[in-house]
């Protein structure tokens, strides 16, 4: 059979590597192209390592913010902070998000003050933006979440106290 009498296949190695492009340019996990009985899905898995963002005390003389030996326990802070009592657990699967959109800040940062009710981030689950609110008034102390996490039922997402 000559090169010429082969059947075409009907996924071009062209237009596969033109949606991974977009996959990448636009931060996208997945995409799904359907025409006629052709149905393709691109998708790359995205990990992101936990990032834990934490207010210390405030130190009681100028000298020990300058300690070195404040490096060890600012190591300890994210297992200390996921286990806070504070600590507001994911209700949901889903895609943690710190911004209403890409172009606004943060809903807040560590340190805010917050109302009961206010929003602190939205976990996003089957095209759904679910906002996550503080449980009762207070500081938020950390995030323990980066913006665009995949987060699972249960995970530690921010500690307000």
């Amino acid at each position: 059979m000559s090169s010429d009498s082969r059947p075409r296949s009907p996924i071009s190695a062209k237009l596969v590597r033109e949606l991974a492009d977009i996959l990448r340019e636009t931060d996208l996990s997945e995409i799904e192209v359907e025409r006629g009985d052709l149905r393709l899905k691109i998708a790359r898995q995205i990990t992101a390592a936990p990032v834990v963002h934490s207010v210390a005390a405030p130190a009681a003389a100028p000298a020990a913010i300058a300690a070195p030996a404040a490096a060890p326990v600012a190591a300890a802070a994210p297992a200390a902070s996921a286990d806070d009592p504070n600590a507001v657990k994911s209700p949901m699967v889903g895609t943690a998000y710190l911004r209403p959109n890409p172009d606004a800040g943060n809903f807040v940062t560590v340190g805010d003050q917050v109302k009961k009710g206010d929003t602190i981030l939205l976990v996003e689950a089957m095209k759904t933006f679910n906002p996550i609110t503080a449980e009762k008034s207070g500081t938020v102390s950390a995030i323990l979440v980066e913006d665009g996490q995949p987060v699972e039922f249960g995970e530690p997402l921010f500690v307000l106290s």
